[in-house]
């Protein structure tokens, strides 16, 4: 266990929890909000020496595993965002009597700050070009476009005559969507010329960090991977129920369910991933990829991440393979690009997600007595759990009998946050 441990602040904004230990490989994480829990235990139970870098904000709130971390760090932070500039320094400041062997982001917001700290400091790792591809979904479609990879028709909103000539080609309604952001931030779908310019008025500087494209209607789905030396390790593909965008912006509830691994459209949906994966040159790591399977038949890549999926698909994926990707990305960083790493040999059971915002604080769902339930939330004004069978169809009936109950007794909606909340 952790000594108790004492403030002090380095330069350049940084406050040190200090927790001293030794051990032989050092993994510097970055996480500006709270998340990762099992990926920092995984490294201590690998042997690591484990530090922290996260938001001063969160000091007193958030409940770290501390026995699995040997050191925390604190940055300045409006909103969970930092100071790139000062970051560098700090972490550069640090190193001068610290060994740091990997720089591991927990979350999309992380992505550049590694990258950049990662090429600064020349630590392997994915570095600042190849992460675009993995944060900005401008670069993602242009990339994945270059390929020939199926995406929908889209547009930079850097210059108006392009945008003309793209609503004059592309019909209503499209979606506009920030470049950077996560889940369904700060999406909207637009209907017509108005609303676009008015919309694009309103973003003003801004609108430069957005994109605009076709909205396709369809089925969302998701591919959660294991890659290692740019090998294919580990897939699965699942699809959520009513598409996230719409749970966020209309209410509802949130369900994704693993999809059978000899299906045709599993087949499919993992093949295209790895088209994508390849196009952009990951060479180890864990991903979550969204595609749309429109109401036509086609197959369109959306974005991909260089994360596990939010939401506790992690536990989804887990229960339905018994495949843990917190502690697979722990092994794979520990492994990095001269160590060695074995994929576990996954169950292909089926599992299914539910989520929903909740009228009560901590609502009481004790007449879901099902033996299929394998986990339940434990989140304030929350309710979810996960349903574990060996048939598919038995995972879907009971995803439409919950989804029923929780919206009549249950759910409650709150109108979508501008940013992260989490």
């Amino acid at each position: 266990m952790p000594r108790a441990h004492q403030s002090s602040t380095l330069r350049d904004g940084l406050t040190l929890n200090a927790m001293a230990t030794a051990d032989p490989l050092t993994v510097f994480c970055i996480a500006s909000y709270e998340k990762g829990h099992e990926f920092l235990r995984e490294l201590k139970r690998q042997g690591s020496t484990v530090l922290l870098l996260t938001s001063e904000s969160l000091m007193n709130t958030a409940q770290w595993p501390r026995d699995a971390i040997d050191d925390i760090f604190y940055m300045p932070d409006v909103n969970k965002k930092w100071n790139l500039q000062h970051t560098i320094l700090a972490v550069s400041h640090l190193a001068r009597n610290r060994r740091i062997d990997r720089i591991v982001p927990l979350d999309d917001f992380d992505l550049e700050t590694a990258a950049a700290l990662r090429e600064h400091m020349r630590i392997p790792g994915m570095g600042e070009t190849t992460t675009r591809y993995f944060r900005d979904k401008l670069a993602m479609r242009a990339r994945a476009r270059f390929a020939g990879l199926p995406v929908p028709e889209f547009v930079s909103l850097l210059n108006d005559s392009e945008v003309h000539d793209f609503t004059g080609k592309v019909s209503p309604p499209w979606m506009l969507k920030p470049r950077s952001q996560a889940g369904a931030v700060g999406l909207k779908k637009i209907s017509g010329q108005h609303e676009l310019w008015k919309a694009l008025d309103a973003l003003g500087d801004e609108r430069s960090f957005y994109l605009l494209e076709r909205y396709v209607p369809g089925q969302i789905c998701h591919v959660d991977t294991i890659v290692y030396r740019r090998e294919l390790l580990f897939s699965n593909a699942s699809r959520y129920g009513t598409p996230p965008m719409d749970v966020t912006h209309q209410g509802g509830v949130f369900t994704t369910r693993t999809l059978p691994s000899d299906s045709p459209q599993s087949r499919q949906l993992c093949e295209l991933n790895w088209k994508v994966l390849e196009a952009f040159g990951l060479v180890w790591g864990v991903s979550h990829s969204e595609f749309i399977v429109s109401e036509e038949g086609t197959t369109y890549f959306l974005e991909t991440s260089a994360r596990v999926g939010g939401a506790n698909i992690v536990e989804l994926i887990e229960a339905a393979t018994g495949v843990n990707l917190w502690r697979e990305w722990a092994k794979l960083e520990i492994a990095g690009e001269d160590g060695a790493y074995s994929a576990l040999e996954p169950k292909r059971d089926a599992a299914g997600l539910l989520i929903s915002l909740a009228k009560e604080e901590w609502p009481n769902a004790d007449d879901f007595r099902d033996p299929e339930i394998v986990w339940r939330m434990k989140k304030p004004w929350h309710i979810g759990m996960i349903v574990r069978s060996e048939y598919h169809a038995r995972v879907e009936e009971l995803l439409q009998q919950y989804s029923a109950r929780v919206q009549q007794q249950y759910m409650a909606y709150r109108p979508p946050p501008d940013r992260p909340t989490h």
